[in-house]
């Protein structure tokens, strides 16, 4: 035992610090991919093919960057944190399936439809695509907050039909709500004439919807969940929880505001802001745990040994994901006409 001791310092702070990159790949996936499922699912409201065709032709050049979180993402809570992949795959089989059965159907849709001559198929697909993956990964958020059963050693105990609760629907909801508000914002920001108009429109309604949802999820996670309840009740979280409502009032305000004023950038950015504010609000919620609301990161992490050894991979890998997005954006900027 007195051999392990020097290492206790960097078996707690290893699995932070792997939490924190997770956290990070999962939040620019929301962010980035977000956008892209919003468009998907607003393409389905599109009154001709000239207007979807705009739609599309916004996300011909990032769309597929922005997945590579996603798969990053998985391959890095594998390596981190093996037992929570298992366990969470198991817990979450069918909302997975449903969310890779519609990234399946986005990435063939949208490369198929490009040399159709009847459109209509192709279009209904990436539409559909689009809300089966927001769908999917909406049921997988509401599990967060729900809980996974698991026994003593970890593993999953419950049933396949455990995430879905009237409540992870309601999640599921306001998540794809919340795809449409920053898919309608990034609209914004690259269309102009009527359909920017339109997205003025669907980004005031989705804002609402989006508000509404949140509000729902703030007010009951600590009256249904004993355990998150006496988290949050526990100082500092008690003071950073009465700040993050306010805080995102003052942010729905303000895009509210630039919505109002028919600003073209400001939208998005309050957006972002909105989603950043969530995901801190997320993180405290679920820290130190992996798999709710039994399992901390520290009993799910891997040796210490492959937890270096990962991050000095994913150090270099970081920056290169980093500059390969933004240079993508800055070539691809401006306007779609």
């Amino acid at each position: 035992m007195d051999n392990l001791e020097p290492l206790q310092p960097l078996q707690e702070f290893l699995p932070q610090v792997w939490f924190f990159i997770l956290g990070l790949f999962l939040f620019l996936y929301v962010l980035l991919d977000g956008f892209d499922l919003g468009v998907g699912i607003l393409s389905l409201t599109a009154k001709n093919e000239e207007r979807r065709s705009i739609l599309m032709t916004s996300l011909g050049n990032v769309w597929d960057a922005n997945e590579t979180w996603l798969v990053l993402m998985g391959g890095s809570l594998f390596g981190a944190f093996p037992l929570a992949y298992a366990t969470i795959l198991n817990a979450l089989y069918i909302p997975a399936v449903v969310m890779v059965v519609g990234l399946i159907l986005r990435a063939v849709s949208f490369e198929f439809r490009e040399n159709a001559d009847r459109k209509l198929v192709w279009n209904v697909a990436f539409g559909v695509g689009s809300f089966l993956a927001a769908l999917g990964q909406g049921f997988a958020l509401g599990s967060v907050f729900e809980g996974i059963s698991v026994d003593a050693q970890g593993h999953f105990s419950g049933s396949m039909w455990d995430w879905l609760t009237w409540r992870s629907v309601i999640v599921a909801l306001t998540l794809i709500q919340a795809y449409v508000l920053i898919g309608s914002t990034y609209l914004i920001m690259k269309t102009t004439g009527e359909i920017q108009k339109t997205h003025y429109k669907t980004a005031t309604i989705a804002t609402w919807t989006t508000l509404a949802g949140a509000i729902f999820i703030t007010v009951s996670t600590p009256i249904f969940s004993e355990q998150i309840r006496d988290h949050l009740l526990t100082a500092p979280l008690i003071y950073i929880f009465g700040i993050i409502p306010i805080l995102g009032i003052l942010l729905i305000s303000l895009l509210l505001k630039s919505l109002i004023k028919k600003e073209e950038n400001t939208p998005i950015i309050w957006t972002f802001l909105i989603f950043c504010l969530s995901f801190i609000g997320l993180g405290f919620i679920i820290f130190p745990k992996i798999i709710p609301p039994s399992i901390t990161i520290y009993q799910a992490a891997a040796a210490p040994s492959s937890l270096v050894f990962m991050l000095t991979f994913i150090g270099f890998l970081i920056p290169i994901m980093l500059s390969y997005n933004i240079y993508n954006y800055v070539v691809f900027r401006g306007k779609i006409s």
